[in-house]
């Protein structure tokens, strides 16, 4: 087992061909928003308690009306068939393990009804929306079918960032076998003996609901050209008829539309910048989150995700209001360098650390925590508000 995320993510480095770990690692333009969301995280300061009892310490929670052993969802991550073969069925049986839910994303490389029959535990639906509309229908039909409880409709994307990282590397979907992609492959045969070999990974759900044969540059087309640029807010009715579970929005970047979703019905939102992955120079889900609290009752749902990579983060994000967060590259890091023990290690590694935490806080319970565990901003006399999560 590594020391910490950090190492797991050199790992992955190692083993991953260039286009792949680009594809894994990198954010849109100039990379400024990827690096805020670190920054936020380790600009946050604790206000910790002492002489507390903390010999137990109890990090359960409820999501989204899912029961979780930590505030965490392992989120929807795309292509992961090109860090390890069959990736989504590994990183569904590990957060179920780790009792967490897992998010399939429409990008996924392992047909969702696989992922059902290899565990019994909680999974949510992340959708695009395309143009044509009855491919989204057909795939939050075949999730309810297989017992998919909650949906991420993702708003974040009517057209893809644009992703500097995909040119210096070569990634293309599909894949042009250029001498300089050769060469990167010659240099991981690892990769190629364990991932390589199975060929590129297909958008089986995505395919199988549009109908579509296995032509990667068909499916790849339909995920970026063929998105719905003309979805709205009323749109969320549309998704109601569809779906009967939770609807949470995720790719909500401001508090105007973080209300915007609670009145057109959704049940909560994912506050998230697609993990630097869009418009940089977008706010990360930290700036937004103690506003969208402040503005919104208490019963609805508000997640966040973005640059987590340490139980301590975790910890601040609860404390500054948030239900839980999503886990995106984090458990990739542990998959890419390990397979599905590293991402075992990389989700115990988190939940030890936030236990850790809570016990230097000074906090007994994770539904205890808030802003009265944080130091004020620089400059801000006075204790912190309390802003119940």
């Amino acid at each position: 087992m590594r020391a910490n995320v950090e190492d797991y993510k050199k790992a992955a480095r190692r083993f991953l061909p260039a286009f792949a770990y680009g594809y894994l690692e990198g954010g849109s333009e100039d990379e400024v928003t990827m690096r805020r969301n670190r920054r936020v995280f380790e600009d946050i300061v604790f206000s910790p308690r002492t002489m507390v009892d903390v010999g137990s310490v109890s990090l359960q929670c409820e999501m989204a009306g899912t029961a979780a052993a930590w505030p965490a969802v392992v989120g929807p991550t795309g292509l992961n068939g090109l860090f390890r073969h069959d990736a989504d069925v590994a990183l569904a049986r590990q957060a179920h393990r780790a009792g967490l839910p897992f998010t399939l994303s429409t990008a996924s490389t392992s047909l969702l009804e696989r992922v059902r029959e290899a565990t019994a535990g909680e999974l949510w639906l992340q959708l695009y929306v395309q143009r044509e509309r009855r491919i989204a229908e057909s795939m939050m039909a075949r999730a309810r079918a297989c017992g998919f409880t909650t949906l991420l409709l993702t708003v974040d994307t009517p057209v893809t960032g644009q992703r500097d990282h995909y040119l210096r590397t070569g990634f293309t979907l599909p894949v042009r076998w250029t001498p300089r992609l050769l060469a990167d492959l010659a240099r991981h045969p690892r990769w190629v003996a364990r991932v390589g070999r199975h060929g590129m990974p297909q958008l089986v759900n995505l395919s199988r609901s549009a109908g579509m044969g296995p032509d990667l540059a068909q499916q790849a087309a339909a995920m970026s050209r063929e998105m719905d640029t003309a979805l709205r807010w009323e749109d969320l009715a549309w998704i109601r008829r569809h779906w009967a579970g939770k609807v949470l929005v995720k790719g909500i970047q401001s508090v105007e539309d973080a209300r915007r979703a609670r009145q057109y019905g959704a049940d909560g939102v994912v506050l998230s910048n697609h993990g630097g992955r869009q418009l940089d120079g977008a706010p990360s889900a930290i700036d937004i989150l103690p506003h969208a609290v402040a503005e919104l009752p208490r019963g609805f749902e508000i997640l966040v995700d973005g640059g987590i990579r340490r139980g301590s983060d975790i910890a601040k994000a609860v404390a500054l209001g948030a239900r839980g967060v999503l886990l995106g590259r984090a458990p990739l890091y542990g998959l890419a360098a390990d397979g599905e023990p590293g991402c075992a290690e990389v989700l115990a590694l988190l939940r030890k650390e936030l236990e850790i935490c809570m016990r230097l806080l000074g906090c007994t319970d994770i539904r205890q925590l808030d802003r009265r565990f944080l130091a004020p901003p620089a400059g801000q006399a006075g204790p912190a508000p309390c802003i119940a999560a």
